[in-house]
């Protein structure tokens, strides 16, 4: 045990970090961030190993320095660190970047994880965890990501604009705009699951649909965190959320994205 990570072989040395862009690896390029060095170290080493480009940061100094150098993939990132902590990195990140974020951390207890969710991580890791454990994470998350990239390419150039009640979701932007042209503040996961909506209006959709739809299966145990999602979003989109008439329940079934709603 390393650092709060359980090994199964000695890791060989990563490449330096200076010329972790010169080549994305084949699992793509990844930082860790992290305020203990011995865990940078560690993921660091084991990371390469198993075919990824990595670069280390020890706080959000050196993660804004590792983005503004080039395109990440992914970025694996302590919560409790001292000055900014992860909470508020991951937050900055997702408003700036679709890289993937995978919160590595001790607090690790259900209000946690869905606040770590909520602020936009893809994943919650919770220490202490395997390596070969969190490299398939890893791989799951870019799969994801790089998925998504695909059906954002193959799309129509065309505006791709949803109007939602008061509000426009901007498919190829990823926001949501409000009658002035403002961007309404969203999570990752908030966006993705408006866009499930979106992109199947009027038409009811299951919880499992929606999980599914949004790419994000694997952020359960707690399918009902969908319930929570729609609730937080009535309260953004709606007029009145008590009485919603833009995103509806419909009992036993699931929800439904009504595109001509009627107070």
């Amino acid at each position: 045990m390393i650092g709060g990570f359980a090994i199964e072989a000695e890791p060989t040395r990563a490449e330096p970090a200076a010329s972790w862009l010169a080549d994305s690896g084949e699992g793509g390029r990844v930082v860790v961030v992290d305020d203990e060095p011995d865990v940078c170290e560690t993921l660091a080493d084991y990371l390469a190993m198993h075919g990824f480009a990595v670069s280390v940061a020890h706080g959000g100094v050196e993660l804004r320095k590792r983005l503004a150098e080039g395109p990440v993939d992914l970025i694996l990132l302590d919560r409790m660190m001292p000055g900014e902590d992860g909470m508020s990195l991951a937050r900055t990140v997702r408003a700036q970047s679709d890289a993937g974020i995978i919160m590595v951390t001790a607090a690790a207890e259900t209000p946690d994880r869905i606040a770590g969710l909520d602020v936009g991580a893809d994943d919650y890791v919770g220490k202490p965890v395997e390596l070969r454990e969190l490299v398939a994470r890893a791989k799951s998350v870019l799969r994801r990501i790089r998925m998504n990239r695909a059906a954002a390419d193959a799309r129509p150039k065309s505006p791709g604009r949803v109007r939602m009640g008061r509000f426009v979701l901007d498919l190829g932007g990823r926001c949501c705009l409000d009658a002035e042209g403002e961007p309404l503040p969203l999570t990752s996961m908030e966006f993705d699951l408006l866009q499930a909506f979106a992109l199947h209006p009027n038409r009811v959709l299951s919880r499992d649909e929606l999980l599914d739809l949004a790419h994000h299966r694997g952020w359960e145990p707690f399918d009902r965190s969908i319930d929570i999602r729609v609730t937080r979003i009535r309260r953004k989109i709606e007029p009145d959320p008590a009485n919603p008439t833009v995103i509806r329940t419909v009992r036993g079934a699931g929800y439904i994205f009504v595109t001509d709603p009627v107070a």
